[in-house]
């Protein structure tokens, strides 16, 4: 946990460097600060940690939102998936199929999305 913090110091240190947006810098330094105090206490997780990181290193909010998402939506996948083989209570079995069927579409529809500043790629 120790080497996140310090790598989540080392980028806000290299974004400041670079120059830019003084209120991007600012949000990352808060951002990184937070996420090294959480990381010290041992209360974030690895998936929050990651995000955090990801912006720090100048990704978007939005771009860190749709990773986060597909990983937290293949979490619930994975879970009901157990559940559905190990359960023999008929809802527990209706309730997991539901989790598969709707977090699989949303995982599909998060993997198409494209920043509203980059055109879609070419179909064919």
């Amino acid at each position: 946990m120790k080497r996140l913090a310090i790598a989540v110091a080392l980028l806000t240190i290299g974004a400041c460097s670079e120059g830019g947006d003084p209120v991007q810098m600012a949000l990352r330094d808060a951002t990184a600060a937070r996420q090294a105090a959480a990381v010290k206490e041992g209360t974030t997780s690895a998936p929050a940690a990651r995000a955090v990181t990801a912006q720090a290193a100048g990704k978007t909010a939005d771009a860190t939102y749709v990773a986060g998402m597909i990983e937290h939506h293949r979490t619930a996948v994975t879970m009901a998936v157990d559940a559905l083989a190990r359960s023999r209570d008929p809802e527990i079995r209706r309730m997991a199929q539901a989790e598969i069927d709707s977090r699989t579409r949303q995982i599909a529809e998060l993997q198409a999305w494209k920043p509203a500043d980059q055109p879609a790629a070419p179909a064919g």
